[in-house]
Order: C-alpha cells, then structure tokens, then sequence
C-alpha cells in the first residue's frame, strides 16, 4: 500500500463529552463561561501590572507573562469545542489538528517553565534579599522568559514535524475534546517509536526537571522561613510566595493527574483534563489577586475604586 493512500487524511473527528444532544447547551454554556473568566481574569492581570509602576519587578513580569501563556493555553482547545458544541459536529482538518497540538505544546510547556523562573524568583527573594536587585536584574529576567519560549517553541515544532511524516488508517477518530498527541499517534499506521521516545523524553524533561527546580526552591525558601526569628516575619516571608503555591500545587496535581489517569478518553480521564486545561489557568488570577495587595490595590485602580490603605 502506497504512504499516498495512507495519509490521505483531511479530518480527525473529536468525540468530546457527551453524543447526546440534551446535554449539549448545558457543556456549552458552562464552558464558555468558564473561558470568558478565564481570559478576563487573566487580561486583567496583564492591565494591572502594566499600568502600575509599583509592579514593575521581576515577580509581576513573570506572572504577566504567565497570564499570557494561560490565555493562550485555553485559546488552542477551547474556542474550536465550543464551535463543534454549537454546530453539533465533531470534526477538526488535518492541518487544524497539527496546529492544535503545536500550539497546545507550546503554552503547555511555557506554563512549566514559567512556574519554574517564578520558584527562583522566591527563591532568591526570601534567601538573598540584599542581592535579589542585582541577581534578578532586567537583562536575567528576560533571558529566563526567552530561553523559556525558546525551549517550548523548539520542542513542539520537532514534534510537530515529526507527526507531519506519519500516515493514518481509516481511524481517525480521537476519543477526546482536543487534539491530544499521545491518541493521535495510536492511529497512526506508520512507525511511531521516535515519536514515542521524543515523547516521553520531554514528558519527563518537563516534569522532573522543572519540578525538582520548584521543589529545590521551596525546600531551600522553607529552611530560611524556619530560621526567621520573630513569626510576623515568617508569615510575612511565607505570604510573599503564598499565591505561587498555590498555583503550582495545582498545577502539577492536576497535570499529573492527566498522565497518570488509566483511561484518558473516560469521563474521569477527560474532566482530569479540563481541570488541567481550563481550571486551573481560570483559577490562577483569582489565588494571585485574593492573596496579594499589590494586584487588588491595582485592580481597584483600573475599575475606578479607591484602593484601601493598609
């Protein structure tokens, strides 16, 4: 059989959650609720820091730029469900699907990234406060944001690429609400052992790596908080990276339970996802703007309230 009558596909079909029809308003009013908040809460993140020059510091610039990375992350799944919702159909083009995962990858991985500069950032914040200004200077900060495209954008193009040379059965149907990489390369025909291992190489890469950085961080940021003498001190210290706890343990416990859920395509196995995918950048600026002063005295600002003085 010819690789041309292989490849010749043109759609994938996404199965989603639900076939039938009576639940369809329903998914489709709790989903794009769920994506207007979250692009919402995020953009207003993004306006606070940039028209406040009190946030104009390293923290604040990593957290904009992870607002933008959950703005996009949701943008790649997202609006294309919400389309197959409201048509009642399941289907996505070939080069759709291609772009989904590229783009899908992408954010994902800059999302890890970014967690990670953040974690040194308090790191450096709590464990060496006299050199934090000449540590995180401008120039690091923006080779740290940088090398974190860089990397991400690198991987997810050579996956991408490597996807391009496979051909496809007669299943083209992807039991899931987006364009996943490891179901799409159960139907393939060709051989998909390199895709596999590059796989589950940066699977790993992005998961260990960036989690022993974080777990590196606050092991080193809870020995220096323990050695605080006075505990008005230590709250204080402990408040500073309070909110981007939070959002890690979130976020690497509800990614891990993605890749650790038995059955991806169950109903489990999907709403694990959406808590991944839609949840938890939804939730990120709610922790940061609930548990710091300096985003709601900013927000206030914006929305033409006067902010509390503390």
């Amino acid at each position: 059989m010819e690789p041309r009558n292989q490849t010749s596909v043109t759609e994938f079909l996404l199965l989603g959650f639900s076939q039938a029809s009576v639940y369809q308003p329903l998914l489709f009013g709790l989903f794009l609720s769920m994506y207007l908040v979250t692009v919402l809460g995020n953009l207003l993140i993004i306006l606070a820091i940039s028209s406040d020059s009190h946030l104009h510091t390293p923290m604040y610039f990593f957290l904009s730029n992870l607002s933008f990375a959950d703005i996009s992350f949701v943008s790649t799944t997202v609006p294309k469900m919400l389309v197959n919702i409201q048509t009642q159909s399941k289907s996505i083009t070939y080069a759709g699907c291609i772009t989904q995962m590229y783009f899908f990858m992408v954010f994902g991985g800059l999302d890890t990234f970014l967690l990670t500069v953040m974690a040194y950032d308090r790191f450096v914040a709590i464990c060496h406060p006299l050199h934090y200004p000449v540590i995180m200077n401008p120039r690091l900060c923006g080779l740290l944001v940088l090398m974190s495209w860089l990397i991400s954008l690198s991987y997810s193009l050579i996956q991408s690429l490597l996807i391009l040379r496979l051909s496809f059965c007669t299943n083209w149907v992807i039991p899931h609400f987006y364009c996943e990489l490891a179901k799409a390369l159960t139907l393939a025909c060709s051989d998909t052992l390199v895709n596999h291992i590059l796989l589950y190489m940066v699977t790993s890469l992005l998961g260990i790596v960036p989690f022993s950085g974080i777990l590196f961080s606050y092991t080193r940021i809870a020995s220096s908080i323990l050695r605080i003498p006075t505990a008005n001190g230590k709250y204080k210290a402990f408040s500073t990276c309070a909110s981007h706890l939070s959002v890690v343990s979130l976020f690497y416990g509800t990614g891990l339970g993605v890749y650790l859920s038995s059955d991806a395509s169950s109903w489990r196995g999907m709403i694990i996802s959406v808590m991944y995918t839609m949840v938890t950048p939804m939730l990120n600026p709610f922790i940061y703007s609930l548990r710091n002063r300096d985003i709601k005295r900013a927000l206030q600002n914006i929305l033409g309230r006067t902010p509390y003085v503390q």
